[in-house]
């Protein structure tokens, strides 16, 4: 893949940048003060010792350098070029915050989904921290959702290892693989079609015995106003089909007939699932 100058030009910055942290580091590391020694060291080797220091210290605090922060709003899909070459594809309603660093290239997925197409880099992996759990890759293609403390991470391309922060477990998860992890619970791992799991790009949701609990929370992504389930005996009620995520109101209104619940608005906006027959 041939560089644009833009990314020319964004290197050569990032370059500038490395340059000014010399200095930094020179404080972080400063030169021992010299002490008379009957067996001085030859001037090549304590040379050789200190930078060998100083290369450790920089491999163990890996400084940010520039950082970035991005939004959707609801309803909007914003595509972005990275600089170093990487394509992200923020879904509605998604918040993302990237930091440079010298040996990795940080993203903490705040809020929504997105799909990476990451551009390799073997010395400078790609992270992904998305709350409960940390996404690490060199060069992939994959796709993160998050929605509180429950975060899928699904493969496209490639191969990339998640860690559960809570409990340090990591899964390496392989093309048509999908992680999902809510807090309180074991990471599932699961067989499914990258397509369907894709398929938000030409604003389709696509449901396959889904946990109404799931479906609720993609749901909100589309949506402006809280939707909420107040029986959590509810909450497993299995929804299948494929649906506009540009009409989520016209999902809602269907879900009484598919499934025993009933659905109100609040006055304030907000959308109640509840059992059916219960008072309001």
């Amino acid at each position: 893949m041939s560089r644009d100058p833009q990314q020319s030009k964004d290197f050569s910055q990032e370059d500038e940048a490395i340059a000014r942290f010399r200095e930094d580091l020179k404080q972080r590391f400063p030169l021992p003060t010299p002490t008379p020694a009957k067996n001085k060291r030859p001037a090549g080797k304590t040379l050789g010792l200190l930078l060998l220091a100083l290369a450790a210290g920089v491999a163990w605090i890996d400084p940010a350098y520039r950082s970035e922060h991005f939004a959707s709003q609801v309803g909007q899909r914003q595509a972005l070029q990275l600089a170093d070459g990487t394509h992200v594809l923020l879904d509605s309603n998604t918040q993302m915050t990237i930091s440079w660093h010298l040996r990795s290239r940080q993203v903490e997925l705040k809020a929504g989904q997105a799909l990476f197409e990451v551009s390799p880099m073997v010395y400078r992996p790609f992270l992904v921290d998305a709350g409960v759990a940390v996404v690490r890759v060199v060069g992939t293609r994959f796709n993160v959702a998050r929605q509180e403390h429950n975060v899928q991470v699904c493969v496209v391309e490639g191969k990339v290892t998640v860690r559960a922060l809570a409990t340090g477990s990591v899964a390496a998860l392989e093309p048509g693989q999908q992680l999902q992890l809510h807090k309180g619970r074991e990471a599932r791992v699961s067989r499914v079609d990258v397509d369907d799991v894709t398929a938000w790009q030409q604003s389709r949701l696509v449901f396959e015995s889904t946990p109404l609990e799931e479906v609720i929370d993609t749901l909100q992504r589309y949506h402006r106003q809280p939707i909420r389930l107040m029986d959590p005996g509810l909450a497993r009620l299995p929804v299948s089909g494929v649906f506009d995520s540009a009409r989520v109101d016209r999902l809602l209104a269907l879900l009484p007939g598919i499934l025993p619940l009933s659905v109100s608005t609040a006055a304030d906006g907000s959308v109640r699932i509840d059992s059916p027959g219960k008072k309001k």
